[in-house]
Parts: C-alpha cells; structure tokens; sequence
C-alpha cells in the first residue's frame, strides 16, 4: 500500500470510517465461524479473539491470538481471522489505493498442542 493510504487509515480519513476498527471486528467474526466456512473443520468454541495492528510506512502488519475451548486447536480460525481482517482493509481502501497487497500469510506460533 501507498505511504499516503497507511498515514490516512491511521489518521481516520478514509471515505468508508474507521477501517482498522472495522477490520478488528470482521477479524473477530471470522474466528468465531471458521468452523462454518472451511470443509472438514471441527468446531472450536472460541473465548478470546485478539487482532492487532501495526501500521508501517507503506503497510499494515495483522497478528492474530485465539484461544479455544477445546483441545483441537484453533490454528485455523487465527488464520481466518488474520485473513478476513487484511481482506477488510483492502476492501475499504481499494477505491483509494490499487497498489495494495495481501501477503503473505503465516501461522507464527501454534502453541496449542494440536496435531491436525
């Protein structure tokens, strides 16, 4: 993304609101239904969905924590959130910048002890 695009997200300018509130929020709600959205996935009972930002000059760094109920892990709905929250600031900044990249895309820490 262009240094202009990140400065305006940052400073609350961009035509669709607040773009890193709304990505959060999306991020959170793809955690919750992941389970509904890839195939063969078991259903985790999330309780806790952190999604952070870090704005850079030309970008945004995502990092996603989710923590579940369950013993099989949610790997998988922190990459969905990670996901859909890039995807959301794409969305809601497209009209502005078409230089924008989502990627790539990385599991960092997978300390929940599954093995799917």
């Amino acid at each position: 993304m262009s240094p202009a695009t990140a400065a305006a997200i940052v400073a609350h300018e961009m035509k669709k609101g607040d773009v890193l509130g709304a990505a959060r929020f999306a991020g959170v709600q793809a955690a919750k239904e992941a389970a509904s959205y890839l195939p063969l996935s078991d259903p985790e009972l999330v309780h806790d969905v952190t999604v952070d930002f870090v704005v850079g000059e030309g970008s945004i760094d995502v990092t996603t924590r989710v923590e579940g109920t369950t013993s099989i892990g949610a790997r998988m709905h922190a990459l969905s959130a990670a996901t859909v929250a890039a995807l959301t600031i794409y969305d809601m900044c497209k009209s502005a910048d078409r230089t924008m990249q989502i990627g790539p895309v990385a599991l960092l820490a997978p300390d929940d002890g599954a093995t799917d």
